[in-house]
């Protein structure tokens, strides 16, 4: 049985002061992991200048530096690096898999063919800070910010100021569920949801607890991956304070997200009755082969938590050099299905405009 004490800690908690030393800049950042400026490859390679590309903005090499070529990405999307997560990076090495998901580079300068501001068409929703896509589930969206900048987030571009739930809308939203008895889950998204405070978001949980039908509430979140510190006693205590079951569906691309911090983390949430799942997002030169999926499931598992979704990339506007082709996806998965049993094998699936549900990848193989 889990306790949790009843100690308030301060207003400031840890997880607040770790948000609050993030890496903002890329010079920062480098310096930390001990990687020369010097030593990095070139902003662009010559794939970015094909027929179906076009470049803005960008100043040759000759007027500025490599690594403020890359810098120059910020203008598009901040950028934001926990410095838990900094720790998870290998020293001295550009290539980490962890750093080149947050690291703004050049790159993003480049306007690909289909590669659009809002992918998935979220943009006209009904109600501000909601967005009802699936006919059982309603998102929340109760935060803007994250705790980490993703290059390749699709909501890089989402008018977060216009969906904001104040009071007024909170009340709408909750009204909006409340009527419409085919909702039978709700989900906290953003942003990231756990950016909100403690009290705030127990005070809205337990409203939608209040509401009959809802039988879920599941918090999309990589907030503890980032900053563990951010499962706190707080957290606990609200969610084993409701009548609906909790979720929480984290987000880890790669296996060396799961370090000790954070499995000692998902034990405490797993003794607290919450059920947790992973999603993952095909990465280019980041998670794009059968070794690094499998790894990864292994790892997860021993971390207490389910493979639930493999996403294929969403053609975000800025974020092209992280796609994965289909067919190339459909090959690694063939591999991961011959290697793993089926309950460590994620669904590989694409989110598409105007869909009632995820669209599974069929892997195209003979029977």
């Amino acid at each position: 049985m889990l306790i949790i004490p009843k100690k308030t800690p301060p207003v400031e908690t840890h997880w607040q002061k770790e948000l609050a030393n993030s890496f903002t800049t890329l010079d920062s950042l480098l310096e930390y992991l001990r990687i020369d400026p010097s030593s990095l490859p070139p902003a662009l390679s010559n794939d970015a200048f094909s027929n179906n590309n076009n470049i803005n903005i960008i100043p040759t090499q000759n007027d500025i530096s490599i690594i403020e070529q890359h810098n120059n990405a910020r203008r598009l999307f901040p950028m934001r690096v926990p410095k838990p997560f900094a720790d998870l990076m290998q020293q001295s090495n550009w290539y980490d898999p962890l750093l080149q998901q947050v690291v703004p580079q050049q790159a993003e300068f480049v306007d690909k063919l289909g590669f659009v501001a809002d992918p998935l068409q979220e943009q006209n929703g009904t109600t501000a800070g909601l967005i009802h896509k699936y006919k059982s589930r309603v998102l929340l969206l109760v935060r803007g910010g994250c705790a980490i900048n993703c290059r390749y987030c699709f909501r890089r571009h989402f008018p977060y100021q216009d969906n904001q739930l104040g009071q007024a809308q909170y009340q709408s939203v909750l009204e909006y569920i409340n009527n419409d008895t085919n909702i039978n889950e709700v989900i906290f998204s953003g942003g990231d949801p756990l950016m909100a405070n403690d009290k705030q978001l127990a005070k809205l949980a337990q409203k939608v607890d209040n509401i009959t039908h809802i039988k879920r509430l599941r918090i999309h979140t990589r907030l503890p991956v980032v900053i563990p510190s951010r499962v706190n006693n707080e957290l606990l205590a609200w969610l084993t304070n409701l009548r609906i079951k909790p979720i929480i569906v984290l987000h880890i691309n790669h296996k060396n997200e799961i370090g000790e911090a954070l499995i000692e983390k998902t034990k405490m949430l797993k003794q607290a009755g919450v059920t947790l799942l992973n999603q993952s997002v095909l990465l280019k030169n980041i998670n794009d082969s059968a070794e690094e999926i499998c790894e990864l499931s292994e790892a997860l598992f021993e971390a207490n938590i389910l493979p639930y979704y493999l996403h294929m990339f969403d053609p975000v506007k800025g974020a092209a050099h992280f796609d994965v082709s289909k067919p190339d996806a459909q090959k690694i998965m063939a591999k991961v299905i011959t290697r793993l049993p089926g309950f460590l094998v994620p669904k590989l699936v694409q989110e598409l405009p105007r869909q009632p549900g995820k669209t599974p990848i069929d892997l195209g193989l003979e029977p």
